[in-house]
């Protein structure tokens, strides 16, 4: 791959990181803090569910086409702008909670565009990391970004929680104009270089066929192409299972907060451990190995889980710390595999399919889950989803294209 890597690469790498540390830690204390306040105003699933999709489908259905204007543009300005626009959509709700308490339209849209943020950003940050680290420091790059996301969505709605016990809740939202100021200004003392065009990509004029052209560019590498489908059956399965971790507590281990908060804690802790563990090693083990065995891990976990008695709690908090050990170990080296694979002038556009794919996954998953673990049980449901997860990871592990993706 053709990346201009500054030999101030660390230097570089490490700036950025810490900026977004804090616009990340800031963002998970505003989506806390809103999340927590519809709760408490409507005490309705159907809000929630509402304020859910409006934080994330703009991203699923844009993510492509955003992708495209990434590509077309300085990443480091499209970073730049995101924050911006993150922070001045959180700062028109905290006029709104001065003034008076906001509608739910008006929260729903704010999320809507702190989603839009997120969805230039997300890509544009992913597509410029292979243009700062050398591709040999890829998966340890991956594992500081996995390390920084993992303490930010786990101290995030701790720290949110404690200020709303003291401070109003605008208060509490001014934690992410601030963070957003810090990384834009640690964006702005750092250069970042864009990748040259291919001739293939200069002649797809329009935003139509550069999108095409990122799809096309993803078909193109076989092997990652059926990574990423593996990835998104993946996803369907997984994502459901951390929503029910909570029945799982109550309606088998007839547990109560104490114990839900405890495996929540394990999971994060693990997050924790995984993240240190793919930095210090994942430069020396092939990346799809790490995926394959990751897979295998929280597909064991979970049919453990599945055959655990009522008695066997303690058993289940060290089993969700292997899960959440597992997390980081896939993402990180998923997410290392595309940067050192695809060609950084497309990255951002196979970024925003991959990221979308990701996303639909989701709901489609919830939809699936929540009626299947009603009718067959959740430890059974648990048990079900950890078996076809390890036959994920022994396909993965399998096939030909797969295996010889770092060839």
């Amino acid at each position: 791959m053709n990346n201009k890597v500054n030999n101030n690469w660390k230097r570089i790498f490490y700036t950025i990181s810490a900026g977004q540390a804090f616009s990340l830690l800031g963002s998970s204390m505003v989506q806390f803090a809103i999340i927590w306040w519809l709760t408490v105003k409507t005490n309705s699933a159907v809000v929630l569910s509402a304020a859910s999709i409006a934080g994330f489908l703009p991203h699923a259905i844009l993510g492509p086409f955003i992708g495209a204007l990434v590509d077309r543009h300085s990443r480091k300005a499209v970073m730049i702008a995101a924050d911006l626009t993150i922070a001045a959509a959180t700062s028109v709700l905290i006029m709104f909670f001065f003034i008076g308490e906001p509608s739910v339209w008006v929260i729903y849209l704010i999320l809507t565009v702190r989603s839009l943020g997120s969805a230039f950003h997300m890509p544009a940050m992913q597509a410029s990391i292979p243009m700062i680290v050398p591709e040999e420091r890829l998966t340890s790059a991956s594992g500081v970004t996995q390390l920084i996301q993992s303490a930010s969505y786990a101290l995030g709605p701790a720290l949110a929680a404690l200020m709303l016990g003291v401070f109003s809740i605008e208060y509490v939202m001014m934690i992410d104009i601030l963070g957003a100021v810090i990384a834009t200004i640690t964006l702005l003392v750092v250069s970042i270089p864009n990748p040259k065009k291919s001739i293939e990509d200069s002649e797809n004029i329009g935003m139509l066929k550069e999108v095409l052209h990122g799809v096309k560019t993803l078909r193109g590498y076989k092997g990652l192409f059926i990574l990423t489908v593996i990835s998104s059956i993946y996803m369907i399965i997984y994502i459901p299972v951390g929503s029910l971790f909570p029945l799982m507590v109550r309606g088998h281990f007839q547990g109560g907060a104490f114990e839900a908060s405890a495996v929540e804690v394990a999971f994060a802790l693990g997050m924790f451990l995984g993240s240190i563990v793919l930095g210090a090693i994942g430069d020396k083990l092939k990346k799809d190995f790490i995926i394959s065995i990751s897979i295998l891990l929280m597909g064991v976990a979970l049919v453990i889980s599945g055959c655990l008695p009522s008695s066997g709690f303690i058993t289940f908090v060290i089993l969700s710390a292997i899960m959440g050990l597992s997390a980081p170990l896939f993402s990180g080296a998923y997410m290392a595999l595309l940067q050192s694979k695809v060609d950084p002038s497309v990255l951002g556009r196979v970024m925003g399919v991959v990221n979308s794919m990701m996303l639909f996954a989701t709901p489609l998953g919830l939809l699936i889950a929540g009626p299947g673990a009603e009718k067959l049980g959740i430890a059974r449901w648990f048990l079900i989803s950890g078996i076809m997860i390890a036959i994920l990871a022994v396909i993965c592990k399998l096939n030909p294209s797969i295996k010889t993706i770092e060839d």
